[in-house]
């Protein structure tokens, strides 16, 4: 059976998110197209809340990288009953380069299980919450950042 057009939406929304992520596109337009004003992004070592300074959080976050490339599963969406909310998740395997000179190892990896919500809103479907739940890693995480 062929998925519906709400769940391709959806599970586009994730494809787009991780793409984002790669490409250095990372400002307020793609955010609002991806999230709710009331957006959850999560992980394990920080959170945001809400869709103002979502791009910049993302943002501050890799830079402590050269380069990151997503690679992500398909995700498995399953609507609600009247076709407004979905839960959704996926496998994801992260690779972060560092930056020359910043760690032993050149390459952090990151096996994750990607979880979310999307709910219908007037422009469309956009994710209302985002967790990763790291499964395994590889490799020399990021040194803390030093207080400016």
């Amino acid at each position: 059976m062929q998925p519906g057009p709400d769940v391709l939406k959806i599970s586009t929304l994730l494809d787009r998110y991780l793409i984002g992520l790669d490409d250095d596109e990372l400002d307020d337009a793609w955010a609002r197209g991806l999230f709710t004003k009331d957006a959850l992004v999560e992980f394990p070592m920080s959170r945001h809340e809400g869709l103002d300074g979502l791009a910049g959080y993302h943002r501050d976050a890799l830079a402590a990288f050269a380069a990151t490339q997503h690679l992500g599963s398909p995700a498995v969406v399953d609507l609600d009953d009247a076709g407004e909310w979905a839960v959704l998740r996926a496998n994801l395997v992260s690779t972060h380069v560092h930056h020359p000179g910043a760690a032993d190892e050149p390459l952090f990896q990151v096996g994750t299980l990607a979880t979310g919500e999307a709910r219908r809103a007037a422009e469309g479907w956009r994710l209302s919450s985002l967790t990763f739940r790291v499964l395994w890693t590889r490799g020399t995480p990021p040194r803390p950042r030093e207080p400016q």
